[in-house]
């Protein structure tokens, strides 16, 4: 089973190394799985984002940025450690307020995400600053680059990108998963838009088992009375 996930929206220091993998890529949008990198909220808060080069590892994963892209920010971590110590703690700052934001949208308001709205803001500013306009055919695009953000290009490429999702946000269709110790956030792309968990595969059939033990063992005691 995927190690424990949750819903509390400050990590206070518990990192772990963790290698990602596909299964960890379930948001159905990139932001949101950048949300899902912590586990645990609602238990112990576990932060898999234990280094720069984790953030990158991350980043491969997705497909979302290009290989040349993710060289030359390896290039710069390796050449200017500090600025990509800071590129990270940023990256957590993002993250953070992005799930207070998206977690209130799902519960109509609550709790408060004002300094969460103040945080983005800020990261989406510093975006915006470092980005090009560009025309194509789908008309104006801001676009950031390696060579206009250095080590924070994917903080920048991540706050663009949040902004377009929070205003286009489906929140009949955006979840919080309610397995054991879980919470991670998904988009239902369903047909039938009925999906409850994050991954039938990890807590889906967690609590299909826990359902069954518990059936198993409530009969088990009825007929063991006299």
């Amino acid at each position: 089973m995927r190690q424990a996930r949750g819903g509390r929206s400050r990590v206070t220091g518990n990192i772990q190394p963790h290698t990602f993998r596909s299964r960890d890529l379930v948001g159905g949008h990139i932001v949101i799985d950048l949300v899902n990198t912590v586990t645990a909220r609602d238990a112990e808060p576990i932060d898999w984002l234990d280094g720069y080069p984790r953030v990158l590892e991350w980043a491969a994963l997705t497909g979302h940025f290009t290989p040349d892209d993710l060289t030359d920010l390896r290039r710069l971590a390796e050449t200017e450690p500090g600025r990509a110590k800071l590129a990270l703690d940023r990256t957590r700052e993002l993250r953070e307020a992005l799930h207070d934001l998206i977690t209130a949208l799902i519960h109509e308001g609550a709790p408060d995400p004002a300094g969460a709205v103040e945080q983005f803001e800020d990261h989406w500013k510093h975006a915006v600053a470092s980005a090009r306009l560009t025309v194509r055919g789908t008309g104006p695009q801001l676009q950031v680059s390696v060579g206009t953000s250095g080590a924070e290009y994917l903080n920048h490429e991540l706050a663009l990108q949040a902004f377009d999702l929070l205003r286009a946000l489906p929140l009949e269709r955006t979840r919080v998963c309610p397995g054991l110790r879980c919470g991670w956030v998904f988009i239902d792309s369903s047909r039938g838009g009925r999906r409850r968990w994050c991954d039938m595969a990890t807590c889906g059939n967690s609590a299909k088992g826990r359902t069954h033990y518990q059936r198993k063992r409530a009969g088990g005691m009825a007929q063991a009375r006299p």
